[in-house]
């Protein structure tokens, strides 16, 4: 009876004298990751773009407060969307499509905590200067949602949901059979 007997070797591989040698200066890639955007242009994360739409929506609503103009406010918050989608990357645009609505309330909230300070009742004060800002912000939210959308749907969006779709049943199917 013979027996196998299961070795690991690690093989190194030789440089050949042709083979040319990176210079320390060369950039260098993880595996699988793309070189960096070309320069000039600024590409955001989702995270970025979302938080670039709180910080937006924070200082227009400081800034309709002391000018006391509300459509200051609205107007920060459409031009915020139509810069993000145009800066985000292709990839999380689905991320960031999804945003809009939540990161106006986070910077509208952040406004209200600060311009609520020395209020006999901050919590009463933050409710109601919220509130107030929604209602008033109602159809700036809407049309600068909606050219957000109307932009991704442009820059490439139908693909992200194709994508998360093949995903998602990919999963689906691999948890089925687990199952099984």
């Amino acid at each position: 009876m013979t027996t196998r007997r299961d070795t690991w070797e690690v093989r190194v591989p030789r440089r050949s004298a042709a083979a040319p040698r990176r210079s320390a200066s060369a950039p260098r890639h993880r595996a699988g990751a793309s070189p960096s955007p070309p320069r000039g242009r600024v590409r955001l994360t989702a995270r970025g773009a979302v938080l670039c739409i709180v910080l937006a929506s924070l200082v227009s609503a400081l800034l309709a407060t002391a000018v006391a103009y509300p459509p200051v406010n609205g107007a920060g918050f459409v031009l915020a969307c139509g810069l993000a989608v145009l800066t985000v990357r292709p990839q999380d645009l689905l991320t960031l499509s999804v945003s809009p609505p939540l990161a106006y309330f986070c910077g509208v909230l952040l406004a209200e905590c600060v311009l609520s300070v020395g209020a006999d009742s901050v919590l009463r004060s933050v409710a109601i200067g919220v509130g107030l800002r929604l209602t008033d912000a109602a159809p700036w939210l809407f049309g600068g949602t909606a050219l957000l959308l109307v932009i991704a749907l442009l820059r490439g969006l139908p693909q992200n949901v194709r994508e998360l779709r093949a995903e998602l049943t990919t999963r689906h199917r691999r948890g089925s059979r687990r199952l099984s």
